[in-house]
């Protein structure tokens, strides 16, 4: 199975150290972090997350972890 483009960038984050996690909330997302990331994965959610439109940005957050489940 060929993944997804939103698979593709979660990937990629989470192998910089990205350590963000989905909150789903009512069916509303939003993404929290803890902890410091490496500048590596700052950066890369900041190029290649975060100027996507909100919808696609929802499809990579649904690809972390969440917080809702363990």
């Amino acid at each position: 199975m060929e993944k997804t483009h939103a698979r593709e960038l979660a990937d990629e984050y989470l192998r910089l150290g990205g350590h963000r996690r989905v909150v789903i909330d009512d069916n509303e997302t939003s993404v929290r972090s803890w902890e410091e990331e490496p500048p590596e994965a700052e950066s890369f959610w900041r190029n290649e997350v975060e100027t996507l439109s909100p919808a696609a940005q929802r499809e990579v957050q649904l690809m972390l972890r969440t917080i809702n489940r363990m």
